[in-house]
């Protein structure tokens, strides 16, 4: 289970994390880069094991100080995050795709292991970690930790600088708590329309009226910054720009954090008080795909998918699914998702059920069956109808989110696995 915290460094400290944090960018684009070019020139793929040898070789070498800033510890840590990144883009059943390259406005974030680190408890609110090479941190006791430490992550966003430990808890699955099933429906209009309730549950906006115009307002500055410091410093950020970026990022993160609020909340809710939770087995990175089409045959209505695309993301399905996952598994219910096809246009009354577009009438908020007459809410006659096919399909079998619909043959990649060759340059 994870564990996060606010953290509180120093002036000093915090000076010693950023700087660590770029490091394990720089980390993560080098070691990446080696593995592609080792493949392409050798075909075979490098692990973790045989670029920790090569780590401890740059570390002692003077012109990479950079790299020898930053402890051993977490250097190892990166190399495991990036065999763990080429696990699950070999894995057909795994969305991810092959990793990236991290460009330095990404997350600052330092991984360490959890026998690196030590917590010792202050008082009822706060504490402190132990950290390599800079010593105690402290940070807010909002929680317990709950269990061993066996990692941990210090990362920073618009808000401040976060730890967070993923800890053993020795949990194991309730048993089930024999609640009554429901089906949700995920939209726009309605963020969570439930088939037991009579109302929709409607996430709260992200930002104020306010907060929005000073949202507009700093981008159209930065904006303006951005191209002053083009024209005549080279490119050069200024330090007015970087505090207009600042303000920027801590808008954002409170944004985030108010839809990170409304998703747990509304699925411990969902996993608490049902026995199972029906829902869509949507794939959102096709949903969300852009509308510009090709040079040579350009796409309609192009502003308009954007702003659906945004809207969808904003409702964030797949970390719902994600958490729903996982909560499910501990209060006693079963996370059951169903083929989402025609689940708007399928009459809720259970004599009936009939498939007819012509019940949308305009794609509406209103479902009027054409066949008998059934009228309800569009989105709660769907949620009804994804209960419906939950409790007869006990949920689909495969996952259809994946992006690789092919299993690749593993031969080949044991084969480059077994490969100990050491790799020469020249």
């Amino acid at each position: 289970m994870g564990r996060r915290f606010r953290l509180y460094p120093t002036r000093a400290q915090e000076r010693s994390l950023t700087g660590w944090g770029h490091a394990t960018r720089a980390l993560w684009n080098v070691a990446l880069a080696q593995r592609v070019h080792v493949y392409e020139q050798r075909g075979r793929t490098l692990r973790a094991v045989e670029q920790c040898k090569y780590l401890t070789a740059a570390r002692a070498d003077p012109d990479l100080a950079w790299l020898a800033e930053l402890p051993a510890q977490a250097g190892q840590q990166v190399l495991r995050h990036l065999d763990r990144a080429y696990d699950n883009f070999f894995n057909p059943q795994h969305p991810a795709v092959f990793p990236t390259f991290k460009k330095r406005g990404h997350r600052l974030a330092v991984p360490l292991p959890g026998q690196a680190v030590e917590v010792r408890k202050l008082n009822r609110h706060w504490a402190e970690v132990r950290l390599p090479k800079i010593g105690w941190v402290r940070f807010r006791l909002s929680r317990a930790l709950g269990g061993a430490i066996r990692n941990v992550t210090v990362s920073r966003d618009g808000v401040g600088w976060h730890i967070s430990f993923g800890v053993a808890t020795g949990i194991k699955p309730a048993t089930p708590n024999g609640k009554p099933g429901c089906g949700v429906d995920f939209g726009v209009a309605s963020s969570a329309y439930v088939s037991t309730e009579n109302t929709p549950r409607i996430k709260p906006a992200g930002l104020a009226g306010r907060e929005r115009d000073r949202l507009l307002c700093l981008r159209q500055r930065m904006g303006r910054q951005i191209t002053y410091a083009k024209k005549f410093s080279g490119g050069r950020y200024s330090n007015r720009l970087r505090r207009t970026i600042t303000a920027l990022a801590k808008l954002k993160a409170r944004e985030a954090n108010r839809r990170a609020d409304f998703t747990h909340k509304l699925t411990t809710d969902l996993a608490k008080n049902h026995g199972f939770v029906g829902i869509e087995d949507l794939r959102v990175t096709n949903m969300t795909a852009s509308a510009k089409g090709s040079w040579e045959q350009q796409g309609r209505n192009v502003r308009q998918k954007t702003g659906l695309n945004r809207s969808v993301l904003d409702n964030c399905p797949g970390e719902r699914r994600r958490q729903l996952e996982y909560k499910c598994w501990l209060y006693g219910s079963e996370l059951r998702p169903v083929p989402p096809f025609h689940t708007s246009q399928t009459c809720g009354n259970p004599a009936c059920g009939r498939v007819d577009p012509a019940s949308r009438q305009g794609g509406g908020r209103s479902f009027a069956c054409v066949h008998c007459g059934h009228e309800d809410d569009a989105d709660h006659n769907a949620s009804v109808e994804i209960e419906a096919r939950a409790r007869r399909t006990g949920g689909s079998v495969t996952n259809s989110t994946r992006r690789r619909h092919t299993v690749p043959s593993p031969a080949p990649w044991r084969r480059r696995m077994r490969e100990a060759q050491p790799v020469t340059h020249g």
